[in-house]
């Protein structure tokens, strides 16, 4: 990545949402400029320089549709586009219009930052290291929010692959149901501490051989969880 800080332009009228992504992104030292209609975002999108545009599909004033195809008249700056619509019209669509890629909402904030990383990556032209974790059978690409678990390739949702992650990066460590609470996983609110096992007994389905005799994620009674490499 440039060493220089990132700066970014979010166009999203649902201030809670614009919000948490601004706060996450912060602590990852990435700046967030933000929007909550079309035309402001659109004027800001003209009369500074980002790096990357995060661009929700229905606005006050101007549709995202729009204000891609007018972006896309004067820049090529990557557009990540949201949308709460599933309809693969949508989505094609916005892809036409020069978009470069799309998340459906509800989504979560590490894949968020997956796709704005990899866009960012696939602009500058640096394919070079993807970022990759791996533990035992487990491969984790988090630059491509992608799980392979002995080479193949398995579904999470965003809530699974970020307590994967955090489990993988504190490998041999046990972690307490606060840590895990507050090491802002998964969408707001999602996390609780009543459905952290939730969480766990379903991601240890996906990855586990035999998830009743977990091999990786194991119970440490009466403080938490560990990942066992």
């Amino acid at each position: 990545m440039d060493p220089r800080p990132l700066d970014i332009l979010m166009i999203e009228d649902e201030a809670r949402i614009a919000n948490w992504v601004q706060t996450f992104f912060a602590k990852q030292g990435i700046t967030v400029t933000l929007a909550d209609d079309g035309p402001l975002g659109l004027h800001l999108a003209r009369a500074q320089s980002f790096d990357l545009i995060i661009l929700d599909l229905m606005l006050p004033g101007m549709d995202g549709i729009e204000i891609c195809r007018r972006i896309r008249e004067e820049s090529e700056v990557p557009i990540l586009m949201l949308t709460a619509r599933n309809e693969e019209a949508d989505r094609v669509r916005g892809l036409n219009l020069g978009a470069d890629d799309y998340v459906g909402k509800p989504f979560g904030l590490s894949e968020l930052l997956a796709r704005v990383q990899a866009l960012l990556r696939r602009s500058r032209g640096d394919v070079r290291k993807p970022r990759i974790l791996r533990q035992g059978a487990i491969e984790l690409n988090l630059s491509d929010h992608r799980c392979l678990v002995n080479g193949q390739p398995v579904e999470l949702s965003n809530t699974q692959f970020s307590l994967l992650e955090l489990f993988m990066h504190n490998a041999g460590r046990v972690l307490t149901r606060d840590q895990i609470l507050t090491s802002g996983l998964g969408d707001e609110g999602e996390l609780l501490d009543r459905t952290i096992d939730t969480h766990i007994r379903r991601l240890r389905q996906r990855i586990e051989a035999d998830p009743k005799a977990p091999r990786y994620i194991q119970t440490v009674f009466g403080v938490g969880y560990q990942f066992v490499a």
